[in-house]
This record gives C-alpha cells, structure tokens and sequence, in this order.
C-alpha cells in the first residue's frame, strides 16, 4: 500500500489543477491553476470532486462487451466462451497491483483543504457532500473486493506510520462509509442535479441503502466461515438498508418508469440517449462521441452481434409465467402456460413480459448498421468467439433504435446511448428484501416494492398469503417471500452489474456455481436450420459452451474465492498486512 497511497497523489491533485482533460461532465477548468492558486473558491472544489465522475461511473470505451454491462458474466446468469477465472477458481496471487488508493488519497486531500476557501460554506457544502459521497464509494469497493483493508481518512506523507498499518475489520470500514454517507446525505441537494448527472441527497441514501444491505447479509450469511466478522451486527445493516431504501421511496421524487405499454417499457428504459427527466433514473452517464466518449455495449449489441456472451437456462427458468407462476409447480407437474424450450418461441411464450424486452426471439426488430431495419433471425452461436453467443439466449437489453445512433456505429465501434448509473427500481428491491431478510416484510411493504415493479410489466401482484411453491427455488432453505424477492432482482437487474454481488453476500456460490456449467437453450432445427448439433458441444440437447474446459464444472472455492488475494508486492512493503483466507 505504501506505493499505491503516495505515488498518484500529486498526480491526481495537478490533474485537477491543470485541468485540460476531458471529464465525465466535461467541467474541468480550461485555463491552467496552480495547486498554490487552489482552493480559493468553491468553483475549485467543484473542479477537484468532478474527476471522481469517470473514476466512479465510466464504462470503457471499445467494440467489446465490458463494465457494469459485463460484469455478470462473473455469475450464474451468463456463459461465456472462455470460462471465468473467478468461478473456475483459476486465479493466483498477483506479484503486484490490485488494491488501489490512488483516488481515496485524492479525497483525503480534498477534506483536508476545502475549509481554506473563503466562500459561504452553504455555496460550495454540496461539493463537500460529494467528496463524502466518492470516498465511501471507494472504500465500499475495496470492501466488497477484499475485505479487511487498512482505513485512513486524511493525506499521509512519504513517512506517515500509517503507512504500514494492518488491515482495519470490514465492518469498522464499512461504519465509516456509512458515516461519510451521513454527512453526504445532510450535505447534498434532493432532486435531480444538473439533469441528473450529478449527486443528490437521494443517490446517497439509494447507496447506503445497497452498502447496508450487503454487509448486512455478507455477515448474516457468513457467520460461520472463513470471512466472518468479529461481533457481526447484522440486523443493525438491514435495519439502515430498510430505512434509507424507505427513505428515497418517500421522498415522492422518482417513480418507476412507464407509459403503460407493458411490452416495452422495460425495453425502452434502457434505450435512450438522454435521461435527465426520466422518473426512474437518479444518475445517468452522458455519452458525447464528438468528445471521444461513448461505451460498447451498444457495438455488439446494436449490431446482431453477443460479444462471447449469452444468457443461461438459469437465468432463464427464473422468469415466471405471466399468471405469476413458476414454469415448474409441485408435485413434478409443469405451468400449462408453459410450451417447453423446445424452441426461442416456445420458451417465450406466456412469460414474464421482461423475457422478450432483455433476450432476442426470433423476429424481434433489430436496426441494423446502415440504418436498414431488419429482423432478428436467430443467436450468433456459430460466429468467431469475440462476437458469438455460445449460450443461444442473446441479449437485448439496451439495444437503441435510432438510425442516427446507428450510423455512427459505422465509423467508431461505440455508442452513445446513456448508461443507468442509479435507478428507483433498485430502491424498492433493496427495500424489499431488506425488510424480508428482518422478518418483519408485509404486504403493504410488497406492494410498495416488488409489485411496483410487477406494474409495469402487468404481471400479477406477488401476495406473501398465497406464494406458489417453486421446486426449482435456488434457496429452498429460505422462506418463500425471499425466494421471490430474491427472484425478482435477479430479472429486474440482469446485466446491470449486481448479479455477482448478490450471490457473494448471500455466500450461495456453493448453491450455484461450484460443480455447475452454464448450460443454455435447446439446439434445435427450426431456429437452427443450417447448422448441425455435431458443430456444438452440447448436454441433453442444451449449449454447453464450456463442457470441454470444465468437465467437472466451475471449480471456485467457497473458502478462498469470495475474496481476491493481495498481491505480494503489497505484503512484501508491508509486514503486518496479512492474505485473504484460503490464498
């Protein structure tokens, strides 16, 4: 740690002062300031916070899939053409790199100086509230991927002893991200800011509510293995996760978005290119390619193409009926609403209506490059690796229509469609299965959340008194309500970037990840006339992209992989930092 805190610091403070980069608001000062000109007024905290924009929120540029977009395939939810190395268990300790101070360094410099401006502190304490904002965002990251990690909250020297000091509990970390998110909350405006680019008092309790709701049951669910915590306070977590969720639902702010077109709602959601006065969305990324920022998930997807990626059976199965009932019900007897996946169509068919508004069928339009509108034909399951879908369930969610759109994807590989950084939808899960996971869920506290949700998509409403018994629950051993609950964010979410996060706080990779492969659709003639099931590895007439790399299944190891290693570069500067179980 001793490299990483200290040698960016200067860095990133004269990348601030200098200000010739372009930013994630584009707001970074375009004359030249001295670091010994800064910090004169409260314009210079709004220029030092913006470069935490990026580094928070951006999602690369490139034609393939990557970012939050991506970030599932870390899970049960997607499969890959190359297997992942954290469910395969395949990943060693790095000799160097991993955990990174660099922009936590920058904060504490930022609360150690923002007091030497002479404005009113009422003009400039949303930019404070900001900095609050980041550092907790930072230090939550570091938490989710490591665990323990040392906590330092003001600007160290090259010979600062806290330099070398040992790692500080999770929990201890995370009371103070839940501290800086206090004072974010009583520091930042409520509403939209800026069209909803910039944070809110809202954005700040929605995180808090997903801080508390992962430590809450990171330590319900690990209170007996190698990564509990000492004195676990669980309750406490999802008592805050509750009431922070709660608290964004009552500000009457944000409703979840819907023109009452329940097949494509959802769809539309994620498919436009500005979302300031969207009623859903709290922060969104705002892509500008004459400014060399755009992001790729567009490319493929915009394109017909799947980036080696595709949806899992798993995944799949999960959508429910559109009488609200699983596809398989007790006693081994099948929803009749339910037509098999023999095909696309027929798996489809009578479901959820966010089945078809985040997987192409057969016949779904598709605008192709060259502003021609075509119509999706079938997966790319026999294209080279970068472009196909090896699972035979290709995605569309945030496909965007518009030529315009589209034929900029004939000069550079990116799209500009805006990227959904926090959105309402999240508010009421968290809520939810808080609420749940207290014991204490109603059904009032369901038609508040869950069946929001459910609206806008006419689904039928979730009541706690008459749950349909699914054999096919991932978690029998919980009660039903959370089975649905948890259910719902995994439909709700996909390919949002919280699907690995879930399961790692929910300790369930031995439930669904080790000893398993990500099967997908049936290989079948009408949607593959073509083509031969010879050409494909397959498992009972399912995709099985992975069968010859993973015989034995995902080989992760639920006593070392939860957590990444610190790498030896970090051990060998400091002697009383210690390694992740199991590493």
């Amino acid at each position: 740690m001793r490299i990483n805190i200290y040698k960016y610091s200067l860095l990133l403070l004269l990348s601030v002062a200098i200000g010739c980069k372009k930013d994630f608001l584009n707001k970074y000062p375009l004359d030249q300031i001295t670091t010994v000109d800064f910090w004169k007024t409260g314009n210079d905290l709004k220029l030092y916070v913006n470069q935490f924009y990026p580094a928070a929120f951006d999602q690369p540029m490139g034609d393939q899939l990557n970012g939050d977009f991506a970030a599932d395939a870390q899970s049960d939810d997607v499969g890959l053409v190359l297997a992942n190395p954290r469910l395969q268990g395949a990943r060693v300790v790095p000799a160097t790199g991993g955990w990174s101070y660099a922009n936590i360094r920058a904060l504490n410099v930022f609360m150690a100086n923002y007091d030497k401006v002479a404005d009113p502190f009422n003009s400039y304490k949303s930019y404070v509230g900001e900095a609050h904002f980041f550092r907790a965002f930072f230090y939550f990251s570091l938490v989710k991927e490591y665990g323990d990690v040392p906590y330092i909250s003001a600007p160290l020297n090259t010979n600062s002893e806290e330099l070398y000091m040992p790692r500080t509990p999770r929990n201890q970390v995370v009371d103070s991200v839940i501290a800086d998110l206090d004072e974010a909350i009583e520091l930042l405006p409520s509403g939209k800011q800026e069209a909803a680019t910039r944070l809110s008092r809202e954005i700040a309790l929605l995180f808090k509510s997903r801080v508390c709701l992962y430590e809450g049951t990171w330590e319900k669910y690990h209170v007996a293995d190698e990564f509990k915590v000492d004195n676990p306070q669980s309750q406490k977590y999802l008592d805050l996760a509750a009431q922070s969720a709660k608290a964004v639902i009552e500000s009457g702010l944000y409703t979840i978005y819907s023109t009452g077109d329940p097949g494509w709602d959802y769809f539309n959601l994620f498919s436009r290119v500005d979302y300031s006065t969207n009623s859903e969305v709290l922060l969104w990324e705002k892509y500008d390619l004459s400014l060399n920022k755009g992001n790729s998930f567009q490319f493929q997807i915009a394109t017909g193409k799947s980036g080696g990626m595709g949806l899992t059976k798993s995944f799949v199965d999960a959508y429910l009926c559109k009488d609200g009932r699983p596809i398989y019900l007790g006693n081994g007897a099948e929803n009749p609403l339910y037509e098999g996946d023999g095909t696309l169509k027929k798996t489809a068919t009578n479901r959820d209506p966010r089945f078809t508004q985040t997987i192409f069928t057969p016949g779904f339009p598709l605008q192709a490059v060259g502003g021609d509108t075509t119509y999706f034909q079938r997966p790319t399951v026999a294209d080279p690796a970068h472009t196909r879908c090896p699972t035979g369930y290709q995605m569309n969610k945030f496909l965007n229509f518009d030529p315009v759109h589209h034929a900029s994807l004939e000069t550079l590989p990116v799209g500009y469609t805006g990227w959904i950084v926090f959105r309402y939808a999240e508010a009421l899960l968290n809520y939810a299965e808080a609420k749940a996971e207290l014991g204490t869920i109603t059904q009032e506290d369901i038609d508040i959340s869950i069946n929001q949700l459910r609206n806008r998509v006419s689904m039928p409403h979730l009541n706690i008194a008459a749950i349909e018994e699914d054999p096919h629950w991932q978690f029998p051993d919980l009660t039903p309500v959370l089975n649905e609950i948890r259910r719902e964010r995994r439909v709700e979410l996909v390919l949002e970037g919280f699907r690995w996060n879930d399961l790692a706080r929910w300790a369930a990779a031995e439930k669904v990840i080790v000893g398993k492969r990500p099967l997908g659709a049936v290989f079948n003639t009408t949607d593959y006339p073509d083509l031969h099931a010879s050409d494909f590895t397959l498992t009972d007439g399912y995709f099985d992209p992975l069968k010859s790399q993973l015989p034995g299944g995902y080989g992760f190891k639920p006593d070392r992989d939860y957590l990444s290693p610190v790498s030896t570069e970090e051990l060998t500067l400091n002697k009383q930092l210690e390694q992740n179980p199991g590493w």
